[in-house]
């Protein structure tokens, strides 16, 4: 049973103790996938029984509510910018560039594919998630897309994906505009271990300064960016009336994007995950979006059964826009965002992926330099629902991360239509930890 259809199940026995009566459960569809994600509430065909949404409704008025029926349009544009780096799958994802990805390449597949011309580019075994990873690259002239199809002809049984590049739920251009960083703040306080896969992290930041941050990059050396300071300060954040969702505890963050063009890869996300069981981090924070990708299906997978958890954002590319991953995989806790007035945000993605609500805007959070930022996002919610989780799972383990969603669960407030829905989840969580913008003299906002 995945953590989704756990998580459903755990709340529904609550409301049954509780009222003696069945509760609506959140279905997962198989895989992931879902066809036919609901319609907008609130609006002519939009699903019945919810209330309008009169902040979506204001947002629509101003254009700012953007429907993406397929790619979205800002990960398309990353192979524009990529200066050669990717290129996009058959479905217009950006990949990088001329790599396939095998996970536990059987010695007769790869016999078959260095028969028929395909070079062993890299190879890494990443012992914690008990698999193996090997980048292929095509011979000459063959184009990806019939690479993989190529590759699937000689080894039916095999597993073999594009290398998918995952955006912070916010703007690319972010990443690698800071110098490199030491790999750790000075060691300080503690209250549970959590981890972050993102962008680099200013540890000089006043935000973060009290708290242990052990830092790796996975694409070169970490850069401080501002998307996962911002993201790290929510997480463990302490500073005067400034406070994240697990103050001064311990933080592992992976730098997946280092500043290259070709960061943010699938390959590089599942080495950071891979670290992070190493290192038995119980509750990781991904406040990423990319497509279904085998290689980071399988590492989720896997590192949920060795009992962790994984908290991703659904992403902010409109309520129509395709389930974004790794919030739509089974084993992952997907959470979307709400405003000041606990109004999910009209931009949020929509569907079954999504398991709670957190704030995501009308909030302060470290920005660059040495202040704080208004930010707006689901990237910005989901920090705060994994420190949540830390603070209630010190270590990997499978009962107790269990345990730990169910007591989340019983802490959400519901909204929207009674019981579990696609567009707050189990409901709102995590209202107490929203800084208010004014209270730490946030200027300017970052988004997503």
């Amino acid at each position: 049973m995945s953590m989704r259809m756990l998580l459903s199940t755990l709340l529904a026995a609550v409301a049954i103790a509780v009222s003696g009566g069945p509760v609506a459960a959140q279905i997962s569809l198989p895989g992931g996938i879902g066809g036919g994600l609901p319609q907008m509430p609130g609006l002519p065909g939009g699903a019945p029984g919810l209330p309008v949404d009169r902040d979506m409704l204001e947002n629509m008025a101003r254009g700012r509510l953007e429907q993406v029926l397929e790619v979205p349009s800002r990960l398309r544009g990353l192979v524009r910018r990529s200066d050669g780096a990717l290129e996009a799958d058959p479905a217009g994802w950006p990949v990088v560039r001329g790599e396939v990805v095998a996970v536990d390449l059987s010695p007769e597949g790869r016999r078959r594919a260095l028969a028929a011309g395909f070079v062993v580019a890299r190879e890494e075994r990443l012992a914690a998630l008990d698999m193996t990873t090997v980048v292929l690259t095509p011979p000459r002239g063959l184009s990806l897309r019939r690479a993989v199809e190529r590759l699937r002809q000689l080894d039916p049984d095999g597993s073999f994906s594009f290398n998918h590049v995952h955006a912070p739920a916010g703007e690319l251009a972010e990443a690698g505009t800071g110098p490199a960083l030491m790999t750790a703040s000075a060691p300080q306080g503690g209250r549970g271990r959590v981890g972050l896969i993102d962008t680099g992290v200013d540890v000089r930041h006043p935000a973060v300064a009290g708290a242990r941050i052990v830092q790796r990059g996975f694409a070169g050396p970490a850069r401080a960016a501002p998307h996962g300071t911002a993201v790290a300060s929510l997480l463990v954040g302490q500073a005067g009336a400034f406070a994240g969702a697990a103050p001064g505890g311990e933080l592992y963050a992976a730098d997946i994007y280092g500043g290259s063009a070709a960061g943010g890869s699938a390959t590089g996300l599942v080495q950071a995950l891979a670290w992070m069981a190493e290192n038995e981090v119980p509750v990781v924070n991904v406040s990423l979006v990319g497509p279904r990708n085998a290689v980071v299906e399988a590492a989720v997978r896997r590192a949920g059964a060795r009992g962790m958890l994984i908290v991703a954002a659904v992403g902010n590319d409109g309520p129509s826009a395709p389930p974004l991953y790794p919030a739509a995989y089974p084993d992952v806790v997907g959470v979307t965002a709400v405003n000041g007035r606990g109004r999910v945000l009209p931009e949020s993605g929509r569907g079954p992926q999504v398991d709670f609500a957190a704030p995501g805007a009308d909030m302060a959070a470290a920005g660059p330099g040495q202040g704080y930022v208004n930010v707006r996002g689901s990237s910005f919610a989901a920090p705060l629902v994994a420190g949540l989780l830390s603070q209630r799972l010190p270590r990997p383990n499978r009962s107790g991360a269990e345990a730990a969603l169910g007591e989340v669960a019983t802490m959400a407030v519901d909204a929207g239509a009674r019981g579990p829905d696609p567009i707050y989840g189990h409901g709102v969580v995590a209202t107490d930890r929203r800084v208010a913008p004014g209270a730490v003299g946030a200027r300017g906002q970052l988004n997503r």
